[in-house]
């Protein structure tokens, strides 16, 4: 599925150039992971393996996209391990 790419204005440019950027979580990749953009430029970055914030590279959205598939799959072996688990009985 291809995203339509909304192209920067000059006024928001110039804006985050002023004031700085304003961003807002685009896509959750993890616990730690995030993805985000710019309300104002459109500009995208993500959080690297430090925790710094990092423009949004090919190589960075590829990363993001396998680390979401790890993750996923962790998550439901996890959960259908919890469903397996017996329930403990008490007993005196």
């Amino acid at each position: 599925m291809n995203k339509v790419q909304h192209k920067p204005s000059r006024k928001g440019k110039l804006y985050c150039s002023i004031f700085g950027h304003k961003f807002s979580v685009s896509k959750q990749i993890t616990h730690h992971v995030f993805e985000y953009q710019c309300s104002h430029c459109k500009k995208e970055m993500t959080t690297n393996s430090n925790g710094a914030l990092t423009d949004l590279t090919p190589k960075y959205r590829e990363i993001n996209s396998v680390l979401k598939q790890i993750h996923q799959s962790k998550q439901t072996r996890y959960a259908n391990q919890e469903l397996k688990k017996p329930l403990l009985k008490m007993t005196s």
